[in-house]
This record gives C-alpha cells, sequence and structure tokens, in this order.
C-alpha cells in the first residue's frame, strides 16, 4: 500500500505474531495520496459532524500510554487510507504516548474473530474495526474495551439494532461512517445516462451494509421511474457469474461500497470494459478499479475523525455508547479518466479526475 509506513512496535503484538493474518504495528503514518485531501471545489456537502468528536483540549497524560490495536478487514486502499487517518490523528495529538498495532484480516471473519480476541486477551486500551466484520466481532469479543469502528456504512445494521436507533450505540461501540447519500449517487447515475433503459445493482449478498445501500438506490430509482435489478454474488468466486449476467440485461451498472465487490474490480472490469456496459460506484477505490463515476469520500478524513474520537475517549473519558456516529465532511463528484476514455464517456463540468495509480 502506497501509504504505508511502518512505526514503533507495540508490547501486544509479540503475543500477536502467531497469527494467520497478517500484522504492522504503529506509531505514526506517513501523508496519504489523493484519498486524504480531496479539492474543495466541486464538493457536496454533507451534515457536519458534531462537535463531539473534536478535542476540546490537549490535557497532559503524563507518563501514561495507550496501546490501540486496528483490525482491518484487508489491504484495500480505501480501508488503508482510513487507518491511515486514525494514525495520523492520534500521532499528532498524542505523540510517542500511544502504541498502534495494525493487524491485517485478508478479507477473512475468521482472521477478525482471531485478531479481535487477541486484543481483548492483550487488553488493550481501545480497538479500531476498519470494516463491518471487524466491527461485529470485535462487538463479539468485549463489552468493555471501547471500539471505534471506521469504514461502517450503517451502524445499526451492521450491530444489529432494528428499532430505536438514535445514531449512538447505547454500548461501548462508536465511531464513523463511510455512507455517501445514496440518493445523491442515484442522481449522479441519471446526470450521466439520463437515457439509460434498465440499471444492474450488484453487490455481496454477505453483506449486510451492501444489502442496505441497494434498498436504498431502488427506491431512488423507483421514484424516478427507473428500472431495475439486482444481481448478487454470495461470494468473490460468483461476481464474474454475477456481473455477465448483469451486462446481458442491464446497459448500467452500480455497485456500492462493498468489500468483496472492492477486492474484485479487476474481474469486474474484465467483462464490464469490452461489452462497454459502465459502472456507477459507491466509493473512489470500486471506481478507480472498475468504474465512470462516484460520489466521492475521503476514507484518511474519516479515519481522522475516528482518531479524534478515540482521543476523546482514552484522555477525556467520554463514553463511546453516547457518542454520536460522525459521517465525512464532504461529497466529491469523480471520474475514471481511462475507463470514460476506453467507453466513449465525456464526465459533464463539475467532475474531478481520480489520481492515476
Amino acid at each position: 500500500m502506497k501509504f504505508k509506513k511502518l512505526l514503533a512496535a507495540a508490547a501486544a503484538s509479540v503475543m500477536l505474531c502467531s497469527m494467520t493474518a497478517c500484522s504492522e504495528t504503529n506509531t505514526s503514518s506517513t501523508a496519504n495520496d489523493n484519498n486524504s485531501a480531496p479539492a474543495a471545489a466541486n464538493s457536496v456537502a454533507s451534515t457536519p459532524a458534531d462537535n463531539n468528536s473534536t478535542p476540546a483540549s490537549t490535557p497532559d497524560v503524563g507518563d501514561k500510554t495507550f496501546s490501540i490495536g486496528v483490525c482491518q478487514l484487508l489491504e484495500h486502499p480505501a480501508l488503508s487510507a482510513a487507518t491511515e487517518g486514525f494514525s495520523d490523528k492520534l500521532k499528532e495529538l498524542l505523540g510517542d504516548k500511544v502504541t498502534i498495532d495494525v493487524q491485517y484480516a485478508q478479507g477473512e471473519t475468521t482472521n477478525c474473530v482471531t485478531i479481535t480476541n487477541n486484543f481483548v486477551a492483550a487488553n488493550v486500551d481501545l480497538i479500531l474495526a476498519n470494516a463491518t466484520s471487524p466491527l461485529t466481532t470485535a462487538a463479539s469479543a468485549t463489552s468493555t474495551i471501547p471500539i471505534v469502528g471506521t469504514s461502517i456504512t450503517d451502524y445499526a445494521t451492521a450491530l444489529g439494532i432494528k428499532e430505536g436507533w438514535s445514531g449512538k450505540s447505547g454500548k461501548n461501540i462508536t465511531g464513523t461512517s463511510d455512507l455517501a447519500p445514496i440518493d445523491q449517487q442515484e442522481k449522479l447515475l441519471l446526470e450521466l445516462f439520463p437515457d439509460c433503459k434498465k440499471v444492474g445493482i450488484l453487490y455481496c449478498s454477505s453483506e449486510a451494509n451492501s444489502k442496505y445501500q441497494a434498498d436504498l438506490f431502488t427506491a431512488a430509482l423507483k421514484a424516478d421511474g427507473k428500472d431495475y435489478k439486482e444481481f448478487t454474488a454470495a461470494d468473490a468466486n460468483e461476481i464474474p457469474t454475477a456481473v455477465q449476467t448483469a451486462i446481458g440485461e442491464c446497459d448500467v451498472l452500480y455497485i456500492p461500497t462493498d468489500n468483496t465487490f472492492a477486492d474484485a474490480t479487476e474481474t469486474v472490469k474484465s467483462i464490464v470494459e469490452p461489452a462497454k456496459i459502465p459502472v456507477i460506484a459507491g466509493e473512489e477505490g470500486i471506481c478507480g478499479g472498475c468504474g465512470v463515476a462516484t460520489l466521492s469520500i475521503s476514507y484518511y478524513d474519516i479515519g481522522a475523525i475516528a482518531g479524534e474520537m478515540a482521543y476523546d475517549i482514552l484522555v477525556n473519558g467520554k463514553n463511546p455508547g453516547d457518542m454520536d456516529i460522525q459521517y465525512a465532511p464532504k461529497f466529491t463528484k469523480k471520474y475514471n479518466a481511462a475507463m470514460c476514455q476506453s467507453l466513449g464517456i465525456t464526465p459533464p463540468e463539475g467532475y474531478e479526475a481520480i489520481a492515476a495509480e
């Protein structure tokens, strides 16, 4: 990953080194690439994060040090940007008083279980759960150690809270969401392809957050009188079949923020590009791999906000269950120049090109 930089090793990592998942121990990280600083121009304002995530001061913590375990679902640019933003913010606020042990689950829930259980056994001060599987396994592993999530689309769905969701978990959990406004994503699709006949919606059926986004997107399409059909894959092995079926029935596709599809963009591209079928993506990583356009957030930014929230918990004594879930401060219309050129698409004014890898 372009954003990685090795940091000082945590004491807890000695015990964790026997894991099947890969690990990396950090106390800071380098500045992120273009994911970390979206241009102010061409951005769509979102609901501002409330002030309960911003440290009011920097108290002297004396000799106290803090150990944080990070469980990241897989090594993917978006997730890694969130981890980097988190690490950078805590290094800024705590300097060498914090040790951050980053563990990668290689996309496997079983590895998430192992990682989070080991963090609990090591009695870390806080767990950062980067993506939904790390969040749910961390929640199962401990009800006392504070958990801050990031790159989670909808916390109520992830945590199985069916009624009475107030924006606060009421548990040892808080964090940041990577959800961009689904209705605005649908408007972006229709802005680029107003004459489309049928929209195919593709996602992994085992990811509850993806289903949540798909439901919102279909509701927006219904409201605009557009025909659509959902195509799901249970895992990465089923993606080629799902995409092949979709391009045979639809003239434009939508892929929400979905970890399984995010890890298979080359597969999707190899099918949709020769067929000249455009993909609108729920996030920049997927768009950069196989899409033509997206309404993008900065994962680095939501990671940094999660770092501020972690600081408030560790230093200022805030209760994570009382802290509102936070969202990205802005959204940007972006396009994949290479795919647009290949498919003969010219984005309208106001779209920003995704930086080439």
